[in-house]
């Protein structure tokens, strides 16, 4: 995924390290603090609500992480690790996600037309062991999707379509790779190698590439980033006029063709993610700017770098046409940036969005505040605070995601301490989605409650039918003898995964104080996170 410093046009691009761009960037005004007196009344108004240092915690919101996977970027932190380094690396960043009350992470799978399982259409990743084609010794894909459940988090597959290397010679890639069966799909551009999007032969490889991980691997989501056609480089013209002659006719223009290419790919893969697995989440992390309303009045308050115009990406239609469960646009500037608002472009994209019923995430640009483009240490937590604004006044935002994981733990001027003390002390549960298949859980027998040593301990029983047992539980408490309200986030203690192996469930609360009266009830949850009824109250 790219990820933009700025918004201007042409830049250079870069792969996911935006921190590369600031030394380039063509506007140094995006690291400059924005304060309410230089900006619009539009923007000054939402911004000082939003500055006010107020708590909220929502019960249903996505809040999750990029795992990036190329270059080695987070995971793997570099290759040669042995397979129980490989294991340990990932299950911190596991630990991390739940530290900060993540419920999802994206992790890059498919970095660069290669895999992280065993795949029959593409070879092993460079970036786990540092050769292409040579195994790690075990299946990461298996042991991410166990693991990453066994914490209640959703896992969400991330793949890059059409990039087939970070550098552009095909003879560098081992011999059985499809680049190189395959010459005609492939041309390079700038210093990397990309699948031809307008060759439909390219396109049905993808497919099959990808589909095989959603077909042998129970993931909860196919997520692609921000590439599509590539970035521009420079002055260097895309090398597709062949292609264009070859399969362009009824097209007006090589622009209108090329975007065709990208919106049938996202519709064929849309429709084949559902009939394969109809309950798979499919979502995109676009460029944070679709249009500006300069060059088209559907377009927001902008005037930044165009993915329509750029990049051949019609992200508003994919919207518009619901092929997309989720569109998680990356929004990665501040309150007030003159070229590219967070104020104007998140109320946009919500807009959008609210269209089709498609869910709404938010890419943030966690990475700024470790390179120092976000001055103000409570930008993060500003961005939360105005997303859930939005959300109450009924222009949905269902959740956030932050690049990269790397940032999170070093928590730099602790900003994401601070999201955490005002928005994620509570765990939350991942948004419905009403059209996705939903599957009747029965309501929880909770059996007991009981101080322990190391807290109170619950046990419940899944009163559902093998076939109709529940994914997870929440639990929930209220202080005292009171009533629990499984609407109030602040009753949420966790989320637990199912042990379908057990007879009984059971859950310590270690966060109870001892000697405290509590009331406790649970809930369950199938695997799209459909509640049922609270089961009966236990009190201790």
């Amino acid at each position: 995924m790219t990820h933009r410093s700025e918004t201007t046009a042409p830049a250079p691009a870069v792969d996911r390290r935006g921190f590369l761009t600031l030394a380039t960037a063509g506007l140094a005004g995006s690291a400059l603090s924005v304060t309410i007196g230089s900006m619009s009344p539009a923007s000054a108004a939402p911004l000082a609500a939003a500055q006010q240092s107020s708590t909220t915690s929502r019960k249903r919101e996505l809040r999750a992480m990029w795992i990036a996977s190329v270059v080695n970027i987070d995971w793997p932190s570099r290759t040669g690790l042995s397979a129980e380094e490989l294991k340990a690396e990932y299950l911190h960043w596991l630990d991390v996600a739940v530290e900060y009350n993540l419920n999802a992470v994206f992790v890059q799978v498919r970095p660069t037309a290669d895999a992280f399982w065993p795949s029959p259409y593409e070879p092993w990743s460079q970036y786990l062991t540092g050769t292409q084609g040579q195994g790690p010794g075990f299946d990461p894909l298996a042991f991410i999707v166990d693991e990453t459940h066994q914490r209640n988090l959703e896992l969400h597959a991330w793949y890059n379509p059409y990039r087939v290397s970070m550098q552009n010679d095909p003879a560098q890639l081992v011999p059985e790779h499809p680049a190189r069966q395959h010459p005609d799909w492939v041309w390079a551009y700038g210093p990397k190698l990309y699948f031809d999007p307008g060759i439909p032969e390219a396109r049905e490889h993808i497919y099959s590439a990808i589909l095989h991980s959603v077909e042998h691997y129970d993931v909860d989501g196919v997520h692609f980033d921000d590439y599509f056609y590539p970035y521009p480089s420079g002055d260097l013209e895309l090398p597709d006029a062949g292609t264009y002659a070859t399969y362009g006719g009824g097209f007006d223009s090589i622009e209108a063709w090329r975007r065709d290419n990208v919106n049938t790919f996202v519709r064929e893969i849309s429709e084949r993610i559902k009939a394969l697995k109809p309950w798979v989440k499919f979502g995109i992390s676009p460029f944070g700017i679709w249009r500006n309303a300069s060059t088209d009045p559907l377009g927001s308050d902008t005037a930044g770098f165009e993915a329509y115009d750029q990049m051949y990406a019609d992200t508003r239609h994919w919207v518009t046409e619901g092929w997309l469960d989720y569109i998680n646009p990356q929004i990665y500037w501040q309150f007030g940036l003159a070229v590219a608002d967070y104020l104007k472009l998140v109320p946009w994209w919500a807009d959008v969005a609210a269209q089709s019923g498609t869910h709404l995430y938010v890419g943030e640009a966690l990475y700024k505040v470790t390179s120092g483009a976000f001055t103000d240490p409570e930008e993060m937590t500003n961005h939360l605070t105005y997303c859930a604004e939005l959300d109450d006044q009924g222009t949905p935002v269902h959740g956030n995601v932050y690049f990269s994981a790397n940032h999170i733990p070093q928590d730099v001027n602790g900003a994401m301490t601070r999201v955490r003390q005002d928005h994620y002390s509570r765990p939350a549960l991942v948004p419905v989605m009403p059209h996705l298949p939903a599957r009747r859980v029965r309501v929880p027998l909770l059996a007991e409650a009981v101080p322990s040593p190391d807290g109170v301990t619950l046990k419940w029983v899944d009163a559902g039918p093998r076939s109709g047992a529940a994914t997870s539980f929440a639990v929930y408490r209220a202080d005292g003898h009171g009533v629990v309200d499984v609407e109030d986030a602040t009753h949420l203690v966790a989320t637990v995964r199912a042990d379908h192996e057990a007879a009984d469930q059971t859950f310590t609360d270690a966060t109870a104080v001892p000697g405290q009266a509590y009331t406790y009830v649970v809930t369950a949850l199938d695997r799209l996170w459909n509640e049922s009824r609270p089961s009966r109250t236990r009190r201790v």
